[in-house]
This record gives structure tokens, sequence and C-alpha cells, in this order.
């Protein structure tokens, strides 16, 4: 039973509550393992998914009072699994938006970073404060986090244990968008309502394909955009959404 993460549909929306409030949402095992399976197994009828916190926080990391102790081994397996459920996330078949607010800490971060949106309000704030604790980031954080906001400001979050507030985070690149204290979820299901109006291509390409043709080598990322092109112009949405705007069905960019 899924008992850390609480899923609910409405108007075609997925939404997914973090409930650990006791604990802030610090994320444990089992809370990785529900978004796994949750993610694992969306229904079709889903257009767009909000990841958000209950009570007072998104997310204040990982759940140190259940970390185990190790061997090297173990450790790398434990990492990848946390990495296969941030994958989850990241290629999920529609988009993914997140509501911030209060910690988006450590784990919490890297959870975020692998949504495609994020809103924050003015309370969140981020960290990594591994460093500080004597370990290393293992969800994802330093290639997603990295490439949010570059790999000199998450050098120094975690050399010096540096937090960003909500504002400064979305001139750094954390957010897309902020709200005001207690909107962001407000915000992130006006945004999830409006990308679920998009094709099917659309999420597939934005999805699956870009994050592919950002990591690839110049030539080969090419190729894929001339391929996601070519197939998406094709697609009979696609026209009958292209004749609506030749035709003045359609609004304009602005309207």
């Amino acid at each position: 039973m899924i008992k850390n993460v609480i899923a609910e549909i409405k108007d075609s929306i997925l939404f997914v509550g973090l409930n650990r409030e006791k604990k802030r949402n610090a994320l444990n095992d089992e809370t990785i393992l529900e978004l796994d399976r949750i993610f694992s197994t969306l229904p079709k009828a889903v257009k767009a998914v909000i990841i958000h916190g209950n009570g007072s926080h998104f997310c204040a990391g990982l759940d140190l009072s259940g970390l185990k102790e190790r061997d090297a081994v173990e450790g790398l397996y434990h990492s990848r699994m946390w990495h296969a459920a941030m994958d989850k996330v990241q290629y999920a078949p529609v988009p993914v938006v997140v509501a911030l607010h209060g910690a988006c800490v450590g784990g919490g971060l890297e959870l975020a970073s692998a949504a495609h949106i994020r809103v924050a309000d003015k309370t969140t704030f981020y960290a990594l404060p591994e460093g500080s604790r004597g370990i290393f980031v293992g969800g994802g954080a330093s290639v997603r986090v990295s490439k949010l906001i570059g790999l000199a400001n998450m050098t120094d979050m975690m050399l010096t244990g540096r937090v960003y507030r909500a504002e400064d985070g979305y001139r750094l690149g954390f957010s897309q968008y902020t709200a005001e204290e207690g909107k962001a979820l407000e915000k992130a299901t006006e945004i999830a309502k409006k990308i679920g109006e998009n094709t099917r291509m659309t999420h597939f390409a934005l999805t699956q394909v870009l994050p592919r043709i950002v990591d690839a080598p110049q030539d080969i990322g090419l190729m894929m955009e001339a391929m996601a092109a070519a197939i998406a112009q094709s697609a009979p949405e696609a026209k009958e959404r292209l004749n609506a705007f030749l035709e003045g069905r359609a609004k304009k960019v602005g309207q």
C-alpha cells in the first residue's frame, strides 16, 4: 500500500503528494520505490503530473534516520535505484510539473530537478548539505542540478553550504516560475492544464527526445532534431492545428 506518497487524478492531471509531514517529507527508500511504481504505471488518461509536498515543506532531503551502513558495492546499487526512479520522472510519457514551498534540499532538489517545470513560492529555499555531512549526492544532482545552475554554482553550494532563497533561485535557474506564498500548487495546476492541451507527439518530443539531443554530440543531436520535426509535422493533430492557424481559427502568439 502506498503510504508515503498520495496519488490522485483530477481533470486528467495526476497529483503526486509527498506525505511524510512529520519528517518534512524527507525521502527514504520506501518513498523512492513508491514514486518509481507511480511513474511506471501512469494511466493513459493522465495528460500531466504535478509533484508537491504536503505540510510546510516540499522535501527536506534524505531521511538520515534511515541511512544504513553499506559497503561500496551496496552503495552503488542503492544510488542506482534512486537514479532509476528519477529517470522515470524525467522520462515520463507526459510532462511533470513540481510545486515547491519551504525546503527543497538535497534529495528533494534532486527530485525537483528531474521534473520538467518547477514553480516555487516565496518560502522556497534550496540547499545541497551533503558536502558538510561528509557524503556526496547520489540521486542525480551532479547531472541534473549542475545543468540547471552550472557546475561552479553547484560546487559552491556543496563546498560552503550556501542556501538560495526563492527569488535568487529563480534568477539562477532552479525554477521557471515563482508564486506568492501558498500559491505554488495553484500556479502549477494552471500550467499543467495548459500543458495538457498539447499533442502527444509534442509531449514525446520534449520529454523523451529533447533531453537526449542536449546530451548528444552536435551532429547526432541535429539528426535527432530533424527526425523529430519530420515525424511531428506529419501527425494528423499537427496538420489540423496548422490548418486552424492558417484559417484564423487558432489563437496567435501573445493572445
